[in-house]
């Protein structure tokens, strides 16, 4: 009743909403495209050596999918057989098949091994006929294949094997039983007794061995990507296997894992903007969280002398190849631990991930996307190199800094806006010290770390939640990791003492109200939580979307992103007159 009130009706196979004008255009069309495609079925081939039926390779997308959506509607309504069936008992994986009859000499070419009875199901990627009474499948599961050589001599019923044979299309997912065989070729084949279909594929699968070629088709339909592409699949297991080792890493350092919310009245823990969003029955704004540090470093001042999260974090940010606005991070907080313990853990830990990962190697290589083909050598070997900021700046500008308890004056902002335009250093406004610093950072010193680097010695106008350092006045006991010029985590000895910590958050909220949306505010519940006494701590962040493009040699983030932030697509369910107002809400 609302999209008729609204003049938009629903488009029963994209599911968008549009105009009644443009429904019944588009019905239309879908009638002509399916007569199209039946004449194509119906029309005799030209030349006896070819088999009979349409190409349909050659049928549009629209033709393709109104003839297989009414095949299948045919089999639905006749269940002979039931397109859609509820279970297919699988007694073995495509993976344990290939390892268990793959070895050469068990099976000779041409030969099947009699007396076992094996079930499999995957996706069909290839049809290959030889004569009326042979086919040829690949079948695709768990990132591998095997052949399923399919004779109607071994047919457990062959009326019905050779009916089924004509429905498989380039797709299907097909559940086979049979026996282990190999082709006259030796290749490892199961020859079946008996196929079904499991769920036909509606849609044409492209052709090709490489998969998508469309970057945006790949990251708007990863399940299409992950169907073709069996390096996408690599770059998710890597993920996954990224993700265990830092998990299993700091379980057995005793750390425990714990969960803290996604929304909060404050945003903290980071400078970044955040998202908006709106509690109904609280009848409050709230933030989506763009660190978990304050809560984490609560539980601390609890007793939770080791705890680590692993989870989503959102900033309200651009979104470029090494960017996204929701990411997945790790902190950890080691209570009676400094920031040097922390560079030593992180060192370990980077070195024993990569060498889980690169088959014992510590030499990966990446090639980053417009270098013009550069390739990039890193070497995760410990000790790692270390910058510090402000001697490296020096070095590199030719010009001495400021001293260190200096470096929040007015007049240390002059210099470091004076020395960007002098190398040609952009900074947007609000031109804070704090902003200044890391653009001069990110000119200087981050293209030198190619191999995994540390930068310390931040000032501590960089860094509101980091204890001043111990011996160098202004500066604080922070570090930075980075490889090929980007970061990928950021760790310091905590502020501890709660009268500071005030200072330095109504410092934040200060250049807030100048206009600097991505400072922090004053947090009275972390304050308190302080005001207990939080032990010496250390903590650290690292960003596991930007190390996996690393580990991968993926040039963007969203290739290791299963579902990155996409625009939506220009359709007229975007323009209907129901289509909700752009907002900065989510």
């Amino acid at each position: 009743m609302a999209a008729e009130a609204t003049g938009t009706h629903k488009d029963p196979v994209t599911g968008e909403m549009i105009s009644k004008t443009e429904l019944k255009r588009r019905e239309k069309q879908r009638e002509k495209d399916a007569k199209k495609a039946e004449k194509a079925a119906a029309a005799p081939q030209a030349a006896s050596t070819k088999p009979t039926g349409p190409n349909e390779d050659d049928l549009n997308p629209n033709q393709y999918f109104e003839l297989r959506s009414r095949a299948v509607q045919k089999l639905k309504e006749t269940q002979s057989p039931n397109p859609y069936p509820h279970k297919f008992e699988v007694t073995k994986s495509i993976t344990a098949f290939i390892e268990e009859y793959g070895p050469e000499g068990l099976i000779a070419p041409g030969q099947k091994l009699e007396g076992t009875t094996v079930r499999l199901a995957g996706r069909i990627h290839n049809i290959r006929s030889s004569g009326s009474k042979l086919k040829f499948y690949d079948l695709h599961g768990e990132g591998k294949h095997v052949q399923i050589l399919a004779n109607v001599r071994d047919a457990s019923d062959e009326a019905s094997f050779t009916a089924t044979q004509q429905i498989f299309r380039r797709g299907d997912v097909v559940g086979v039983v049979g026996t282990p065989s190999r082709s006259q070729k030796g290749e490892l084949s199961i020859s079946p007794s008996e196929m079904v279909l499991l769920a036909p594929n509606l849609h044409q699968l492209p052709s090709g061995h490489f998969g998508l070629k469309d970057q945006e088709t790949r990251y708007r339909k990863r399940y299409l990507d992950l169907i073709l592409s069996d390096d996408t699949r690599r770059i998710f297991i890597t993920r996954s296997k990224v993700i265990n080792y830092l998990r299993r890493y700091l379980d057995n350092l005793g750390f425990l894992e714990v969960e803290t919310p996604m929304t909060s009245i404050l945003a903290g823990g980071a400078n970044a903007k955040p998202f908006v969003t709106h509690h109904n029955d609280l009848n409050l704004d709230l933030y989506l969280r763009v660190a978990p540090e304050l809560y984490l470093k609560e539980l601390t001042v609890g007793g939770l002398d080791r705890v680590y999260e692993i989870g989503r974090v959102f900033r309200n940010e651009g979104i470029d190849l090494t960017h996204n606005p929701e990411f997945t991070l790790c902190e950890f907080y080691m209570a009676y631990a400094d920031m040097y313990d922390l560079m030593e853990i992180t060192e370990n830990l980077l070195e024993g991930m990569v060498k889980s990962i690169n088959n014992g190697s510590t030499v990966m290589k990446y090639h980053p996307e417009g270098k013009d083909g550069k390739e990039l050598v890193m070497d995760f070997k410990t000790p790692w190199k270390r910058y510090d900021m402000i001697e490296t700046l020096e070095e590199n500008t030719g010009v001495k800094f400021p001293p260190g308890e200096t470096l929040h004056t007015e007049a240390a902002n002059k210099f470091l806006r004076d020395l960007c335009v002098k190398h040609n250093v952009d900074c947007s406004e609000p031109r804070t010290n704090a902003r200044l610093l890391d653009k001069l950072v990110g000119e200087f010193i981050e293209p030198l770390c190619i191999s995994p680097a540390f930068i310390v010695g931040h000032p501590q106008v960089m860094s509101p939640l980091a204890k001043q350092h111990r011996s160098r006045p202004g500066l604080c006991e922070r570090f930075e990791g980075f490889v090929c010029g980007k970061e990928f985590c950021n760790a310091y000895t905590e502020l501890n003492d709660p009268f500071e910590q005030r200072l330095r958050f109504e410092e934040q909220a200060r250049q807030k109200e100048q206009g600097d949306d991505e400072a922090q505010g004053v947090d009275e519940t972390f304050v308190d939580a302080l005001e207990h006494g939080l032990p010496p701590t250390a903590g650290w962040g690292m960003g596991i979307d930007r190390l996996v493009m690393f580990l991968t040699d993926s040039p963007n983030i969203k290739e290791v992103l299963l579902f990155p932030a996409m625009k939506p697509l220009e359709t007229p369910a975007n323009t209907s007159a129901n289509a909700p107002a752009p907002s900065g809400q989510v």
